[in-house]
Formats: structure tokens, sequence, C-alpha cells
């Protein structure tokens, strides 16, 4: 099974040191995935308007392809002025409606509120809804305090949480192994 760990924002190194961090307590649990990270700061980014998928450039390809490839997802993101950042939301519009259906989602964010929690419920979640995700019922939310001036996680809770957060994709991960990704509607 190939899990694609995406560092959802092109700034900062916050959501990448949690997701190095998830990546380890995966390999705990299942040593046999393929874990790999996509950091959308590696990439070209261009406004996705509706186009077809060809005419985008070769950047903007590789990451469709790679989400189309993947069998499972780990989410992170920054929390951005109350919402995610724009790179990761006109990456999800880039991507087919049934890429990532019936596919096992975990969501880890970080943001400088603790209010900012929020946003992967009423913005996150519902995207990953239209999607048809499998996404998983325990996200991680860090705060800037949660971490040292190298981005190392310093809070034994967060770290806890991410045991957890690892353990249950594991199982998502297996569940959705029998899960036929057909679509009977078009949809």
């Amino acid at each position: 099974m190939k899990v694609l760990l995406v560092d959802g924002t092109i700034v900062g190194r916050k959501t990448g040191a949690i997701l190095e961090q998830v990546k380890m307590y995966i390999q705990d649990f299942q040593p046999d995935m393929e874990l790999v990270i996509l950091s959308l700061a590696d990439y070209e980014h261009q406004f996705v308007d509706g186009r077809p998928l060809g005419e985008y450039n070769d950047s903007m390809q590789e990451i469709a392809r790679r989400f189309k490839d993947a069998d499972g997802y780990i989410i992170a993101t920054p929390i951005f002025q109350g919402s995610i950042p724009g790179v990761l939301k006109n990456t999800f519009d880039l991507l087919h409606p049934h890429t990532m259906r019936y596919k096992p989602v975990s969501i880890v964010a970080n943001g400088g509120t603790y209010q900012h929690h929020l946003v992967i419920e009423n913005q996150l979640k519902p995207i990953l809804d239209y999607f048809r995700s499998l996404v998983t019922p325990n996200y991680v939310y860090t705060h800037s305090s949660h971490f040292d001036a190298d981005n190392n996680i310093t809070s034994e809770d967060v770290h806890d949480r991410l045991r957890e957060l690892a353990r249950v994709f594991v199982q998502y991960a297996e569940m959705s192994k029998h899960l036929s990704k057909e679509t009977l509607d078009e949809h």
C-alpha cells in the first residue's frame, strides 16, 4: 500500500516535522507500507481554473498523478487566517472527484491559536467528504507551543495523539483494501 504524506504548504517547517513523526509511527504499526512525502513546496504551481489536466504544467500533472497512484493519505496543513492554505485548496481543485474515493485519509494541522482547530471540521473535512474519502475520526491539531525552536515536537500528549492517529490510519487502510474503488454512480 502506497501512502502519500502531503505537506500542504509552501512555507514553514512545522507541518513537515509533524509528517516525519507520523511516518515513524505508521512504520511502527505497519512496516511494509510505502510512505512517500509530497511537499507542495517542491512544485511549480499554477492556478487551477477548470481546464483539462493535460493543459497544466508538468509539476501540476505530477501532483495529480501522485495523488491518483496513492492508496491513502496523511494531509498536513498549517492554518493561515482561519483557513487552509490556498496552495492546498488549489491542489484539491486539481484532482478528479474520484481520485481519493474510498481511500483512507488522516489529518494533522498546526496553528497559532487553539481555536483554529475548527478549520479542520469546517473546511477540510467537507472537502474530503466531497471526495468520499475514508476520513479517520481522530485528527491531530498542534499549536506553535508544542514545538521547540528546531521544530521538534516537545509535547508528550501530541506524540500520544500522533501514535493513535497512526494506529487508526493503519486500520482504515486495511479496511479500504476490501472496498472496490469502482463507482456505480457518476458523482
